[in-house]
């Protein structure tokens, strides 16, 4: 039997999901940065899809979801590492890159339900070649436009926005590892170096290889720093599905990261 099944001890279904979320503490009108394992769930009639509907089943179309949608692979190749290129290949790479496309780039890294979640009807994607963010609901237009291309999660960037309006961070099967908001706490605590990027983008319609300034973020103490926080912070926990999940200020954590980044224990 399949593991996945063998886990499970009832088929997980989108009405199920949404009241799980419900009871986590996500409200209609809620703003949420959602962060999800997909396979920490259990068996899904649906999978994805389902997981996603109970989303906005729980936030309604007044509220407002949101996920990372990155693209790191829209990359300068003399810094890819997993695995690396010949050099000899750098400038055929640059040049031949397909440029940043929301509607058409994948997402790399960020697992099947962001992927699923930035082709669904209604649902937008910033503009940042790297870093970008989809939305759904009522607040998508506000947080994902304007998106800067410099500092991509600094703030001009949706988590600033998201901080502005007091959202708040779901994990679902995940933790504090790829917290992103914590890169939000990098920008604000100003000791983290900065590095130029560059990727293939469209200007005025024609491909272009475009250089930017951003931060060298580190997460390796993001956990560290999620542990803390939590003792600390009102952090609520309960399952959805069969995933161990989190709902949590956003606009808290940053603060405590971004005090923690200054002045680490």
């Amino acid at each position: 039997m399949n593991s996945l099944i063998e886990r499970t001890p009832f088929p997980r279904t989108r009405d199920q999901l949404r009241k799980d979320l419900r009871e986590l503490g996500v409200e209609p009108g809620m703003t949420i940065l959602v962060h999800s394992s997909l396979s920490s769930l259990g068996w899904i009639n649906g999978g994805a899809v389902a997981l996603i509907q109970a989303l906005m089943d729980a936030v309604t179309e007044e509220g407002t979801i949101l996920m990372p949608t990155q693209s790191g692979d829209l990359s300068d190749p003399a810094e890819w590492l997993l695995p690396p290129i010949p050099w000899e290949w750098w400038d055929t790479v640059r040049s031949t890159m397909p440029a940043y496309e929301p509607d058409i780039t994948p997402t790399r890294g960020v697992g099947k339900v962001p992927e699923l979640f930035r082709t669904f009807q209604n649902v937008m994607r910033s503009s940042h070649p790297h870093v970008s963010f989809a939305g759904w609901g009522a607040r998508k237009e506000e947080i994902l436009s304007a998106h800067s291309l410099e500092y991509g999660l600094g703030e001009r960037s949706p988590l600033g926005k998201m901080y502005d309006l007091d959202a708040h961070v779901l994990f679902i099967g995940t933790t504090y590892e790829t917290n992103t908001c914590f890169h939000l706490a990098e920008y604000r605590a100003g000791n983290r170096p900065e590095v130029l990027k560059g990727a293939p983008l469209l200007v005025d319609g024609i491909k272009k290889w475009v250089e930017f300034q951003d931060l060298d973020y580190d997460d390796t103490d993001f956990d560290e720093i999620g542990e803390a926080f939590e003792r600390e912070h009102l952090v609520k926990r309960a399952k959805i599905g069969s995933a161990h999940s989190r709902l949590f200020s956003l606009r808290e954590a940053v603060d405590f990261a971004e005090g923690w980044m200054k002045n680490p224990s």
